[in-house]
């Protein structure tokens, strides 16, 4: 009998990850990556904040134990994070209605949300929308939920197709699940306006499907409390919803994996009940969440000083992906004035749906060097004062060759 593990082929690489392997290895000097989704800054690199540095340092000095976090984490945190996701004078958190688990990053919290489907409801299905995140399907299925999709994304208009959207989702059966994105949506760019969330909201409660809310981008789209206003309607109307949230991108903790699951309940005791489950996902999956950053975020968030230069931060992070979306549409208007990138300029967040086909992406990366998406998503925030003009010359020949 041939080894067992001898009979395992090998995976395809990940279609994000993969590009960036493949970038890495590209000797060329002047490439350009534009794949993975990570906050660089205009020197092209992904900062330590300042606000993060003090936290760990305060830590340093102050921790005496390195033991095991409960299951779900640290009281504190939790609190922290319902602070920043539903509002300090939040009528949901006031009344219990939340509870909060700390996960290792967004991604674990989508797939302990997910497993706990699976287990209570496993003929749900979960709907995305078209296109979303790459990782979102495997995700769910890897927890073995069905999935489906709902519109989303109008190629011609480079917009929103809310009418589609809204036509699909008052079709969704009782009892399934809806994947919302909360801002700055992945890999689009583009969002719900307020209105249409409430509209989105009244589709939820009238066909009874449950809101999973994907909350990677918080700060990235307007600011802190706007972009948790978007969703505000929603959780309004709705009795129950999950939310994942993650503090990769607005604290720039991505090697620390640190995120939440938060459970919306009909009432505080159903918040409770469905709280003890989702630890019970957890301790037979990873027992327990890692400690560091979840502490740099409860040190943060606890200390006044450290807030505010923390959201000083956030917003010049913000700041500037607004400015190089600025920049790229302007150096495009100068170099392929036939071609309209202002709906670059609208959307919102580090991730933009560039028009660009894949036989054109393709060219980018072989003949320029310049690493993008299939699909044509690009990080804008990898756009930097060294290789904006380089990469404008580079898309402009590239949309001349069809």
């Amino acid at each position: 009998m041939e080894p067992m593990l001898s009979q395992i082929d090998a995976a395809p690489p990940d279609p994000i990850l993969g590009l960036t392997e493949a970038f890495r290895q590209d000797p060329a000097p002047d490439k350009i990556n534009l794949g993975v989704g990570v906050y660089v800054d205009d020197q092209g690199r992904t900062p330590v904040l300042a606000s993060v540095k003090e936290a760990e340092a305060r830590m340093l000095e102050s921790e005496t134990t390195k033991s095991y976090l409960p299951i779900s984490g640290q009281p504190a945190y939790g609190k922290a994070v319902q602070d920043l996701i539903l509002g300090p004078d939040s009528a949901v958190a006031a009344a219990g209605r939340a509870a909060t688990a700390h996960t290792p990053g967004g991604t674990g919290a989508l797939r302990v949300g997910g497993d706990l489907l699976r287990a209570f409801f496993p003929g749900a299905t979960v709907w995305v929308s078209t296109p979303t995140w790459a990782n979102h399907p495997g995700v769910f299925a890897a927890a073995g939920l069905a999935r489906r999709s709902y519109p989303y994304y109008d190629p011609a208009t480079r917009g929103l197709d809310f009418p589609a959207m809204l036509a699909a989702l008052r079709d969704v059966p009782a009892g399934d699940v809806v994947l919302l994105h909360a801002c700055c949506h992945n890999p689009t760019g583009v969002d719900l306006a307020a209105d249409q969330w409430a509209e989105v909201a009244a589709a939820a409660v009238d066909r009874g499907w449950l809101p999973f809310i994907d909350f990677a981008y918080q700060g990235f789209g307007d600011s802190v409390e706007a972009d948790r206003a978007c969703i505000q309607p929603l959780l309004d109307a709705v009795p129950e919803a999950l939310i994942a949230s993650s503090f990769s991108k607005n604290f720039g903790l991505y090697r620390e994996r640190t995120g939440a699951l938060t459970v919306i309940g009909g009432d505080a005791e159903a918040a409770r009940r469905t709280l003890s489950q989702v630890k019970r996902v957890v301790r037979t999956n990873y027992s327990n969440p890692p400690a560091h950053g979840g502490l740099i975020v409860e040190t943060i968030l606890a200390d006044a000083d450290l807030t505010a230069q923390w959201r000083k931060e956030l917003e010049g992070m913000q700041a500037r992906i607004a400015g190089v979306r600025a920049q790229f549409v302007e150096a495009m208007a100068r170099r392929a004035p036939e071609a309209d990138f202002e709906f670059i300029r609208r959307q919102r967040g580090m991730f933009s749906f560039s028009g660009l086909s894949d036989a054109q992406v393709d060219w980018l990366r072989e003949e320029r060097h310049i690493y993008i998406v299939k699909g044509g998503r690009i990080n804008v925030a990898g756009i930097t004062s060294d290789n904006l003009d380089a990469l404008a010359d580079a898309v402009a020949e590239a949309l001349q060759r069809g």
